[in-house]
């Protein structure tokens, strides 16, 4: 392997991450463009955007492109699909890592309007954005789209009602897409991140100390490893935890 092989091994990739003004969107979009990948950036946040295309561009040289957008807005969705395919006409990396909590109370206490946006952001977007780009990801010719989910899809606890339905949603949702699609160049892959000092965490667990708690820099050489995967169905949940255990041995 030649040395800018091995130092870029996304060279000349697209990679649309969601969620990627802070936390695991920003880690992964950091982690994506070190290793050669033109990053497309999407998350509400313009100033968290352009301070991602700052670092983006000290670390690499190479500027991001931003999309300030809003995961409930289906139409959103939409152009940016139409935009990725007038600009470079396939899309190689989706890293969906956009989500909210949606508060932690009872399921008979939860707010409707709360209730809808949690819907919305963490179940509705990931149809809307499958639906987008996936003929964008069958043009690659290793599409990856990598879904971000919690251990709480898989085993519930009170008060995380919207968060863990959503996200539960979410999973069969990625599965079905997966089966349907098994026969093409493009792949899906769950991953759980388990716990980092993420916005999420701090506002679920707000009397934590941050710095005990996993960076999330940590997870971005696993997503970048993810995209040069060739894995099959998403049967199982990739746990970053057992991941980097066995990094380590």
């Amino acid at each position: 392997m030649s040395d800018t092989a091995s130092t870029a091994p996304l060279a000349g990739r697209i990679a649309l991450v969601t969620g990627a003004s802070r936390g695991i969107g920003r880690a992964s979009a950091l982690a994506l463009a070190k290793a050669g990948a033109h990053v497309i950036a999407t998350a509400r946040s313009q100033g968290g955007l352009e301070e991602l295309d700052d670092e983006i561009r000290a670390l690499t040289g190479e500027r991001a492109t931003l999309a300030p957008m809003d995961l409930v807005d289906g139409d959103g969705a939409d152009q940016l699909g139409l935009a990725i395919h007038q600009r470079h006409a396939r899309l190689d990396v989706l890293v969906h890592a956009g989500a909210i909590l949606g508060g932690l109370t009872p399921v008979s206490h939860i707010d409707p309007p709360s209730w809808d946006r949690t819907i919305a952001v963490n179940l509705t977007s990931t149809y809307r954005l499958i639906r987008s780009l996936e003929p964008l990801l069958r043009q690659s010719h290793a599409g990856r789209a990598i879904f971000l989910t919690t251990g709480r899809a898989a085993r519930p606890k009170a008060f995380w009602g919207a968060y863990a339905a959503t996200k539960a949603g979410m999973e069969a949702l990625v599965r079905c897409w997966a089966d349907e699609i098994e026969q093409t160049q493009v792949r899906a892959i769950l991953v759980d991140p388990n716990i980092m000092r993420t916005r999420m965490r701090a506002e679920a667990f707000p009397g934590e100390d941050p710095e005990t708690l996993t960076d999330p820099a940590e997870i971005g050489p696993m997503i970048v490893e993810l995209a040069l995967s060739n894995p099959g169905l998403p049967t199982e949940t990739v746990k970053f935890n057992d991941w980097k255990a066995a990094r380590a041995t």
